[in-house]
């Protein structure tokens, strides 16, 4: 187990966090986490590519043209990782979201299941 596996996996997730279509988000999902795959957080609680990819989507008609960065290294042990993000404004570099994520991967290095953590969301 190498901290590779771990920033690998973190890399795709934002992958699919920043995909710009539906087309690329759906194809995102689908390379990064299991088929039966899971996200829960705060505000959402979904599982399987379909449900995956409609939360993303979401997020995007939310907050159109912001992109995820994560922030910090990449830390794991195991089968589970744990990082950090902001949700940033590309234009003027505000950070309107920000939180941190615990992954656990399979086998293959694909996700199995994310629990996200809010440290700041607009309007809280």
């Amino acid at each position: 187990m190498t901290a590779n596996r771990y920033e690998n996996a973190a890399a795709r997730y934002f992958e699919a966090w920043n995909a710009g279509s539906p087309e690329e988000v759906a194809r995102a999902v689908a390379a990064a986490w299991t088929e039966d795959g899971t996200y829960t957080d705060p505000l959402a609680d979904v599982a399987g590519h379909e449900q995956l990819a409609a939360a993303i989507d979401g997020v995007h008609a939310q907050f159109p043209g912001l992109v995820f960065r994560q922030t910090g290294a990449v830390d794991g042990h195991h089968d589970t990782a744990r990082f950090s993000w902001e949700l940033v404004n590309p234009v003027d570099g505000s950070a309107p979201a920000a939180g941190s994520d615990v992954m656990v991967l399979d086998e293959d290095d694909r996700i199995r299941s994310v629990y996200g953590f809010l440290d700041r969301v607009p309007g809280a």
